[in-house]
């Protein structure tokens, strides 16, 4: 059972050599625009490895020598692989931890509770695992007097000192570049101090809370200067998320708009990073400009669009003169003029644009995304959460539908951890009064009812602990009616095809989920056995490598792994959607559905049905967009980017990219 296989998806091929060059002149010829040392790795597995072996290598090192090994460790999900790989080598290979000291380089405050905190996770996550002696775990206290802060501060730079200065500081980076929760303006002479958490800072630390309400007000952080003094600063980050990120710290310029630029002054700092986190670099995202390309269709399609929005044509308006000006003279030698490539690109995007998603019967579907048969087809919508189906693709939802296919929709989570408590409340009071109205000679509901408003509204506390399982049962419940009631509306008149599979790993009643397990793929696989589909739509976000959209993902992948040889599941196209937050690049669309200002608005009411995930839901974050000022602010600039190319003018395209099950 493969459990991982979103990690594999690789919508660009990149040739090997970009990565991972032959020597050390084709290094230097690739790289020459990254201003930090650089390491790409395929996966996280792979990347977090490399790390965990060179931290490994020194620490035995240090203990031949009879010395101490002094690290700063992060918390959050980056380095959950690197900790899980140095605890496998204490296990299994005898890598000792007596000799190391650890400085934990942030934490919450004020805490009101131990569990919530920083070190806890660290402790849960990694130093529980392994034999460092306690007493050399050095942390700020996130529950300490304020008046004492500022000399804790002081101390703990004294203490880092007083050992010898860090040896390793091992970091990740925020999507806004903050490190250890040094936002944009920090100095480059910050020390440890206490930073109140604002903004993209706040959205990042709720992602370990189970709110961003419950997030505390700030943070105890290492500065810049501390991390200047590091001998050694290893930066990693994974996924797409990072991508734009990693691209402003290794080469665009040092600003203290960009913290985790200041690594470009370190003389020994390093970034370790996956493919997907890489893919802004210019020898990922542009190799024309740095070394000869591979060309492929896709990789053509990409640099006809860049040049497209460098030059403001579209696309049978670029000229030789554009090509060779701007380092794509190969692509003129490869095809012998502008105009030969132009309609090439042109005739390939036209084709991925289609009013039938399930495809026209009776048409000729040779240059069609979908095929015309069969038709009807069995199509099953998956959607993470209750609501993706809608905000992602509800135009298409709703197309499918009204093209008399055979539509189901399947949601995946309860999301019962999205919904906010007044939810609740306003539930129960109406449940209070239907039972007062028509069961006056029953109170078990009306008393049920009371018990979770008393519970919601005066003796709940933040205690780190599981969500009750009546007050889960109650936000599972309004989420599961309001998916109901949007499919119904995008279409859907058979109750049996709104399923509802709450699947195990997210029901933990915390942010912290389980892994994905057998169970939980077991429940995918009986769904496809039982339906058999022509066409599955499944959310592709890559972004988020920890997130619950790749686990919801990686299920599917997972199932359809485990049946890709049955005759059916040859015959059945999958296609992937994003999210509410970002499409799939142009050179990656492979099906481009146009939505007329009707369907637009339709979709937007069937977002509207979503009523506890609008301005009460607890993870929009920091965008102050609603999920329908997203979604449809993402499709128009879809159509957009189309009518800028040259093709037709459209209010708004949902697009979509085929997965085809690995091999």
């Amino acid at each position: 059972m493969k459990t991982n296989l979103s990690s594999q998806i690789t919508l660009t091929r990149i040739p090997v050599r970009y990565y991972r060059p032959e020597n050390a002149f084709e290094h230097s010829v690739l790289t020459r625009l990254e201003k930090i040392p650089t390491s790409i790795y395929e996966s996280i597995h792979e990347g977090s490895n490399a790390i965990a072996e060179g931290i490994a290598k020194q620490i035995r090192k240090k203990q031949e020598a009879g010395q101490k090994f002094v690290m700063a460790l992060p918390g959050g999900r980056s380095p959950l692989d690197v900790y899980q790989e140095l605890i496998r080598m204490h296990k299994e290979e005898a890598l000792s931890f007596s000799n190391v000291i650890v400085f934990v380089e942030y934490e919450f405050y004020p805490l009101t509770i131990i569990s919530s905190g920083n070190l806890a996770q660290l402790k849960s996550e990694f130093l529980d695992h392994i034999d460092i002696h306690p007493e050399n775990i050095y942390a700020p206290d996130g529950f300490m007097p304020k008046d004492t802060i500022l000399d804790f501060c002081i101390q703990y730079e004294e203490m880092i000192d007083r050992v010898g200065g860090i040896d390793v500081m091992l970091m990740g980076v925020g999507e806004t570049s903050n490190i250890m929760f040094n936002a944009a303006g920090t100095t480059i002479s910050s020390r440890t101090r206490l930073v109140l958490l604002e903004g993209a800072a706040r959205k990042e630390a709720s992602r370990t809370f189970p709110s961003v309400d419950s997030v505390p007000a700030g943070v105890i952080a290492m500065g810049i200067s501390t991390m200047m003094k590091a001998r050694q600063v290893i930066l990693m980050a994974w996924g797409e998320s990072k991508a734009n990120i990693i691209y402003k710290t290794v080469e665009d310029k040092v600003s203290d708009q960009i913290p985790s630029s200041f690594l470009q002054n370190h003389p020994n700092a390093s970034v370790v990073i996956d493919l997907s986190a890489g893919y802004e670099l210019t020898r990922i995202s542009h190799p024309w400009l740095v070394t000869s390309c591979e060309w492929d269709n896709k990789l053509i399609r990409r640099a006809i669009v860049w040049l497209c929005q460098l030059t403001g044509k579209p696309i049978l308006k670029l000229t030789n003169k554009d090509y060779s000006e701007h380092g794509l003279g190969e692509l003129l030698a490869l095809y012998g003029s502008a105009y030969n490539v132009n309609i090439k690109i042109f005739n390939d995007i036209q084709h991925t644009i289609t009013g039938w998603p399930g495809g026209k019967p009776n048409a000729d579907d040779s240059n069609r995304p979908e095929r015309a048969t069969p038709y009807p087809k069995k199509v099953i919508v998956f959607s993470p959460h209750p609501d993706d189906d809608v905000i992602s693709m509800g135009g298409t939802f709703r197309r499918l539908c009204d093209q008399h296919h055979d539509v189901y929709v399947a949601y995946q989570t309860s999301g019962n951890i999205a919904v906010g408590d007044e939810e609740v409340v306003r539930y129960c009071e109406y449940l209070r009064d239907v039972s007062d109205r028509y069961s006056p000679n029953d109170n078990s509901i009306k008393n049920k009812a009371e018990e979770i408003i008393q519970y919601l509204r005066f003796d709940k506390i933040d205690d780190g602990q599981p969500e009750r399982q009546d007050v889960l049962f109650m936000k599972g419940t309004i989420r599961r009616e309001e998916a109901r009631h949007g499919a119904r509306y995008a279409g859907i008149t058979k109750e049996d095809h709104i399923r509802f599979l709450d699947l195990p790993f997210y029901e933990t009643g915390m942010v912290q989920k389980k892994p994905l397990s057998k169970a939980d793929i077991a429940i995918i696989l009986d769904l496809l056995n039982e339906i058999k589909p022509d066409q599955m739509f499944v959310a592709g976000d890559l972004a988020d490598p920890h997130g619950t959209h790749k686990v919801c993902l990686d299920a599917i992948l997972a199932a359809i792994d485990m049946i890709k040889d049955e005759a059916w599941m040859k015959n059945c196209r999958v296609w992937m959607y994003r999210g509410a937050w970002a499409e799939w690049e142009m050179d990656h669309i492979e099906m481009a559905v146009p939505i007329s200002p009707e369907e637009l608005r339709l979709k937007r009411n069937a977002i509207l049905k979503h009523q506890s995930q609008m301005e009460s839901a607890p993870f929009l974050g920091d965008d102050e967009r609603l999920f329908w000022q997203r979604a449809e602010d993402r499709n128009r600039a879809t159509a957009e980017l189309y009518k800028e190319l040259g093709l037709a003018s459209y209010e708004a395209i949902e697009a979509f990219v085929q997965y085809i099950p690995i091999r």
